[in-house]
């Protein structure tokens, strides 16, 4: 699913799982066959697992897999697998089967899905998800298969300790909950605070199966760094409101998290850090210059690792996200320019209005006038299906309404990273389409280079996408079908630099 604006909470085309670090535009939408209503094959028992997929756009497809049994009561349950993301058993709240028709209500998810039964054997319909339909062709299969292999993630049990925790936000009233691996052995020793990139996200930093988060946390722990990662605010176990949040609320989370572990007995107060990845990259440096001083004192923070983060403001990484995701689609250029055309109009419009309600009506007035100059064929490949255009024009109202939108697109990174005094790395990936490598990495290098600090790295690492995963072309398409969740040259380069430094 494709907006015109940059979709905060979503990787891929993200229908089941609102989770990572995307802050440009997902996939076109390709158009829907409608299921032939004349058809008549006989109608079958529809027991047992069946398959399909979905295009979401050029390249991009998504397996799903449906389990239908039958009731006591002669009715039918089901439930629904999405393997690429990682979610198995997603509830079906209503199963039909009636004169060769199946109708699913997934209302966990918000969609639904009505198929008929051909001369073939299979299930043509449409599965629709916040008013968006899309073809699902399912077929049965006697091996509905598991969830694609993540060979990095660790299991118990491990060679260190693990204590769920939680720890409070004075500034916001709400407790957070997270997971502290500590190494064995007394201590105290130096650790890290993982903060996560963009979009509601869990302490592992979940999405499309992988855990990023947990295997940082085992590949440091195992090697003397105790590591605290938790749940964002009003995500799994943690308190607050996710939605109302802006950069600058998280960055009091991750305050919280500091002075937590400076005050826990298996930590060295004096050799705590921050990583963080993606936007948690703009968190970083935040709290190591005084943001979150209500929460804990800038000094409490002793070096800052930043992967994939953005170097230069918001408005320049929506842009030039833009662009390179589009054209890795397949975007025709008349497309690309019609794209950054709107974001470049839509942010003048977020920079110079500071009345929310003269905003959102220019905002409005905006988006209408886009789909005027959009003939079938360019609605098709932005992703507006015919009929969901008022749907479209208030979702991007939303979005680009939402307190977080306006602060990333505001926020310039410079005068944080310019003021810090504590060792800071920074990783990049070479094929990152979403933070590109090279005008953040220069953008940082030259804020560094006025800052009090001595001790920077930045590196850009070979081959690597923005989940610092070993790709080919770096386009979020490839997300989900890389077995690797991150690099070991990444690990590696990220413990080996906390140790030379803050090491026993």
């Amino acid at each position: 699913m494709i907006d015109i604006v940059p979709v905060r909470s979503a990787v891929l085309a993200g229908i089941f799982l609102a989770a990572g670090s995307l802050l440009g535009p997902l996939p076109a939408q390709a158009q829907i066959p409608t299921p032939d209503p004349t058809a008549t094959p006989a109608p079958a028992p529809p027991a047992g697992s069946w398959t399909g997929t979905i295009e979401v756009g050029p390249g991009m497809e998504l397996p799903l897999v449906l389990h239908v049994n039958p009731t006591e009561d002669g009715g039918w349950s089901a439930t629904l697998d999405s393997p690429a993301q990682g979610a198995t058993g997603i509830p079906v709240a209503s199963t039909a089967w009636e004169d060769g028709v199946l109708t699913l209500e997934i209302s966990a998810i918000g969609a639904s899905y009505r198929g008929r039964l051909d001369d073939e054997g299979r299930i043509a319909g449409e599965f629709t998800q916040g008013g968006r339909p899309f073809s699902l062709v399912l077929e049965r299969t006697e091996d509905p298969g598991l969830l694609l292999p993540r060979p990095q993630h660790p299991e118990p049990p491990f060679p260190y300790r693990v204590e769920e925790v939680r720890f409070e936000n004075p500034v916001a009233g709400i407790q957070l909950a997270g997971t502290l691996t500590l190494p064995p052995g007394d201590g105290p020793w130096p650790a890290v605070v993982l903060v996560t990139g963009s979009g509601p996200q869990d302490r592992d930093e979940t999405l499309l199966g992988h855990k990023p988060f947990l295997v940082i946390a085992d590949h440091l722990t195992r090697a003397g760094i105790a590591v605290l990662r938790y749940d964002d605010r009003g995500v799994a176990e943690s308190e607050g409101d996710f939605e109302s949040g802006t950069t600058f609320d998280f960055a009091e989370d991750a305050a919280a998290a500091v002075a937590f572990l400076r005050e826990h007995a298996g930590v060295d107060r004096n050799r705590v850090g921050i990583a963080g990845h993606s936007e948690g990259g703009l968190i970083a440096p935040l709290v190591a210059t005084g943001h979150a001083r209500a929460v804990v004192p800038a000094e409490a923070v002793a070096f800052v690792v930043l992967l994939a983060g953005p170097g230069e403001h918001g408005g320049a990484v929506l842009l030039q996200q833009a662009e390179a995701i589009s054209r890795a689609m397949g975007m025709s250029d008349a497309g690309v320019d019609q794209l950054l055309a709107f974001q470049r109009n839509m942010q003048a419009i977020l920079r110079e209005e500071d009345d929310a309600d003269v905003r959102r009506s220019a905002l409005e007035t905006l988006l209408e006038g886009v789909l005027e100059e959009m003939g079938p064929e360019a609605r098709v490949e932005q992703g507006i299906p015919a009929g969901q255009e008022e749907a479209w024009v208030a979702a991007q109202l939303s979005m680009m309404g939402s307190p977080w939108f306006r602060t990333f697109l505001l926020h310039d990174p410079r005068p944080a990273l310019e003021a810090l005094e504590v060792p800071v790395l920074g990783l990049f990936g070479e094929l990152d389409l979403q933070v590109l490598p090279e005008p953040n990495r220069l953008a940082m290098a030259e804020a560094l280079d006025r800052a009090p600090t001595e001790d920077v790295t930045l590196l850009v690492l070979p081959g690597l996408n923005h989940l610092f995963q070993t790709a080919e072309s770096g386009a979020p398409s490839e997300y989900a079908s890389i077995e690797e969740t991150f690099a070991p040259a990444a690990l590696d380069a990220i413990r080996d630099w906390i140790l030379a430094r803050f090491g026993s």
